[in-house]
């Protein structure tokens, strides 16, 4: 599809993944941890404010009934506490009074004898009279023998399950008893807290309410977040695919542009060397062909001289193949390729030149010979152009760090106007780069240094087969 297609150019597989990656992992992995941390505080801050409130709740609870119950036990003070522990009429007048004292839709109070018995039981009438002794809710908690155990050590709490009088289902009940010691009577009432059950389960509802909403707060503002990231690459892959478009043809251009310069050159070469040379010996040719036809004695100087012009048009053919690609180079090596390349620029130009190489033991790979040498060409031209010195010299030696060749001229120095670089020192630096190596060039007007270094990466072992038999590079 077209829009996949885009996408791709947009996005190199690679380059465009490692950049999503980079900018979204560390987010969504910062934003995990922050929801669990957030999550895990929000929790505990609530739990804690839920058990606060439920305390709370049950304690005003517990206040209540055992208002209820001192409120009972003065109802009927003067009748338990002037009869003796025997007197029926006064308990049936105690058991009369906490009957009618019912409350509210579920409120009642119940008395049990020590033995287990049931006295008064309003609401659940049915229940009077017996032996509850043992008995257990649905969750297996007792309630008789713990309510009775309670009342005989003076009084106290009691939670439990206990069918509600309006639906006959269980509900949790909290209850408060007292002991009448005297008549071996455990009286009491209690009150289901069911409400209070509800009222936290709802707050532990709400919590968890707040606390999806937070998340989904979270994930909008990370997907937010994602999004803006993303349209930030697709900004930066794009201003940087037509940055690296516009330097791609500005390369493209640069290579076509040398490639037509060494064209020319070439070209030139062969019109105005190679060219005339072989139209002189042509000349020469059939000028000895007309005298031997003749029989003129001065054929013989024709031929002699075409031969020696051949000769020359064989040895400038040698120059222009030494120029594009010198055997020398990978015959004899770096440092006789340099010796006579500065060589025949002295005898060509009449500068006075300087060669100094020191043996290293280690050698250069075949692109580092090529590159010192196209750069050290590059610059020779450069001086026999532009420079107007009147000596040059060329040194190259190793060190621990790599190799390191130095061009020095005693010409006029490089123009200081204008930011971009000459086509020549471009084509250096872009050469020095593809090695890893640094080019410096230091220029004044009392002349230019150009040092070129390899780094040690690009140095064979000593014992690595190579054409430099004599170590010089």
């Amino acid at each position: 599809m077209p829009y996949n297609r885009a996408m791709r150019r947009l996005f190199p597989s690679a380059y465009g993944q490692k950049l999503f990656l980079l900018a979204t992992v560390p987010l969504i992995l910062a934003v995990a941890a922050i929801s669990v941390i957030v999550t895990n505080q929000a929790r505990q801050l609530a739990e804690t404010e839920i058990q606060v409130l439920e305390t709370e709740l049950l304690e005003a609870k517990k206040a209540e009934l055992r208002n209820y119950v001192t409120l009972a036990r003065n109802s009927f003070f003067w009748t338990y506490g002037n009869r003796a522990p025997d007197d029926a009429e006064a308990k049936d007048r105690v058991t009369q009074i906490l009957a009618a004292m019912i409350y509210g839709d579920e409120g009642f109070y119940f008395v049990y004898d020590y033995d287990g018995r049931m006295i008064v039981s309003p609401r659940q009438t049915q229940l009077i009279g017996q032996d509850l002794s043992g008995e257990r809710d649905s969750q297996g908690t007792p309630i008789t023998d713990a309510l009775i155990q309670t009342a005989r050590s003076g009084a106290g709490y009691h939670t439990f399950l206990w069918p509600k009088p309006s639906t006959g289902e269980e509900a949790m009940m909290v209850a408060y008893v007292t002991g009448l010691g005297s008549w071996q009577w455990a009286m009491g009432t209690g009150v289901f807290i069911d409400d209070v059950l509800q009222t936290v389960a709802a707050a532990r509802a709400d919590v968890e309410a707040r606390i999806d909403q937070t998340f989904v707060q979270i994930g909008g503002i990370t997907l937010l977040a994602l999004v803006i990231v993303f349209l930030s690459g697709l900004f930066i892959t794009i201003r940087e695919r037509r940055l690296a478009d516009a330097k791609l043809k500005e390369l493209t251009q640069r290579i076509i542009d040398t490639q037509e310069e060494e064209r020319g050159r070439v070209a030139r070469e062969l019109h105005d060397s190679i060219s005339q040379i072989l139209v002189s010996v042509r000349y020469a040719l059939e000028t000895a062909q007309r005298r031997l036809a003749k029989g003129d004695e001065r054929a013989s100087h024709n031929i002699d001289r075409g031969i020696t012009t051949l000769t020359g048009a064989i040895q400038e053919v040698r120059r222009i193949s030494r120029d594009l690609r010198p055997g020398m180079l990978d015959d004899l090596g770096l440092g006789p390729a340099l010796r006579a390349l500065i060589d025949d620029f002295g005898q060509r130009t009449g500068v006075k030149t300087q060669f100094e190489t020191v043996v290293f033991s280690n050698r250069l790979d075949s692109d580092s010979k090529i590159t010192l040498y196209r750069i050290a060409q590059e610059a020779l031209t450069n001086i026999e152009r532009h420079a107007e010195a009147s000596s040059v010299r060329i040194s190259i030696a190793g060190s621990r760090r790599g190799a390191l060749m130095r061009i020095s001229d005693d010409g006029k120095g490089l123009p200081v106007s204008g930011p971009n670089p000459g086509l020549g020192l471009r084509n250096m630096q872009e050469r020095i780069e593809q090695l890893d190596g640094t080019l410096r060039i230091l220029s004044s007007k009392k002349g230019t240094t150009i040092e070129a270094s390899v780094p040690l990466s690009h140095m064979l072992s000593p014992d690595a087969k190579t054409t430099d038999e004599k170590g010089a590079a």
